[in-house]
């Protein structure tokens, strides 16, 4: 307790995922708790899936802002922005931040995200070389492209491809550097991605597939980079879009139970009883998330469950994918790969650039992967939750709902 005489709320990470737990507890116990939340940027919270927009030109700072600092004030919520917290003491239940401030908890949430993975190749510490995570990024990034000419973006994943996009748009040559064999292979099979780097590449793109980053060169800035096979490219700016790891080195010196991120049960509650998190920091039932409806669900249910409200349960649940990598629609659900007792339905239309292929097994769809037109993605994916029985509708599937519907009309 506090001078309030509230329980006192401390939240590690102004992100997405905590202060969307704490949108939920206010809605659910406005008065509760004393609420403190702690940021390592100096800003209120903001869509960081928007940052590529911004990037790209299409939207400012302002616009992908989801609570500015005077909607901490508004709620009577303590922000400390650009002071992060640096330890955690669970035997006096107290925070340390950076900067020195001690803030006693009663309840603590950990939502310290994920933190980009650094290729650590030779000269990955040069100046202009950058991760893509947040505002200081995109703003250096800019910088970049006002004063130089030659950008490579190393990895060819969404946000990679995104980075790229936005660089392309500012006026920069990029290079696009892939170790596998097609883009973004986590979420397309290998036609959608060949159309994508066709399309991309006619854009202004140059991307390079099975591309090993050795050597990225210079002295005090980065020059260029040499691939393993002794490429070089030159570079004045170098974006590394290799992956995430989750954040969980605060909770791990504290002695949390940590494995690949910090674990937490089905309330979201760590091996310490007082102690919560949600997001990209942690392990649930052996999984990590990265998606944005995942980490809604998190926020749900721990909220709930610090709010005292009910007997919620976290259940990991199928997601699916919707994406736009330089104005071209995909969506991605389900079981993409197939298997031996899996059948594929495919459809190409080279001239309206789409292409869609939906993976059947046991007469119900499992996955789909869209390119170009993604009107029915979301029905696909119901038909993949429910597990509906396809039936009837086998041989017009390709064609949507809506002709799936006048049909049994």
């Amino acid at each position: 307790m506090n001078r309030t005489g509230k329980p006192r709320l401390v939240v590690v990470g102004n992100g997405m995922a905590g202060m969307r737990t704490v949108e939920e507890l206010l809605a659910l116990a406005p008065d509760l708790y004393d609420i403190t939340v702690f940021g390592a940027e100096p800003h209120g919270n903001y869509n960081r899936i928007l940052l590529s927009p911004v990037l790209a030109g299409e939207k400012t700072v302002d616009d992908i802002m989801l609570h500015p600092r005077e909607w901490y004030a508004r709620h009577g919520i303590t922000l400390l922005a650009g002071d992060p917290v640096v330890a955690i003491d669970r035997a006096r239940r107290l925070v340390r931040s950076q900067s020195g401030k001690e803030v006693r908890y009663d309840r603590l949430l950990l939502a310290t995200g994920s933190r980009p993975f650094i290729v650590p190749v030779p000269g990955h510490e040069l100046g202009g070389v950058i991760a893509f995570r947040d505002i200081q990024d995109v703003e250096t990034m800019l910088a970049a492209a006002r004063a130089h000419r030659h950008a490579v973006v190393i990895g060819g994943g969404l946000l990679g491809l995104e980075a790229a996009n936005g660089l392309l748009r500012r006026g920069m040559d990029v290079t696009v550097l892939h170790l596998g064999d097609a883009l973004m292979d986590r979420q397309l099979d290998a036609n959608a991605a060949a159309l994508l780097k066709r399309t991309l590449e006619r854009r202004g793109l140059r991307i390079l597939l099975g591309a090993n980053t050795s050597e990225i060169l210079g002295e005090k800035r980065v020059t260029g980079v040499r691939l393993a096979d002794g490429t070089q490219i030159p570079a004045d700016l170098v974006v590394m879009a290799a992956g995430v790891r989750p954040n969980a080195e605060l909770a791990r010196a504290a002695g949390l139970h940590c494995e690949r991120a910090i674990v937490v049960d089905d309330t979201l509650q760590t091996y310490d009883p007082r102690i919560y998190a949600v997001g990209e920091c942690v392990q649930h039932r052996q999984a990590t998330f990265g998606l944005v409806a995942p980490i809604w669900d998190q926020a749900r249910v721990c909220a709930a469950h610090l709010a005292g409200a009910g007997h919620r349960r976290y259940v990991q649940q199928a997601t699916a994918t919707r994406l736009k990598v330089s104005g071209v629609e995909l969506y991605s659900a389900g079981d993409i790969v197939g298997g031996e007792d899996s059948e594929d339905l495919v459809l190409r239309d080279p001239r309206r650039g789409v292409y869609k292929r939906l993976v059947l097994q046991q007469g119900r769809l499992a996955g789909a992967v869209l390119y170009g037109d993604v009107q029915d993605g979301p029905w696909y994916f119901e038909l993949i939750q429910n597990g509906t029985p396809i039936g009837a509708m086998r041989n017009r599937l390709l064609f949507g709902k809506a002709q799936c519907d006048a049909v049994a009309a």
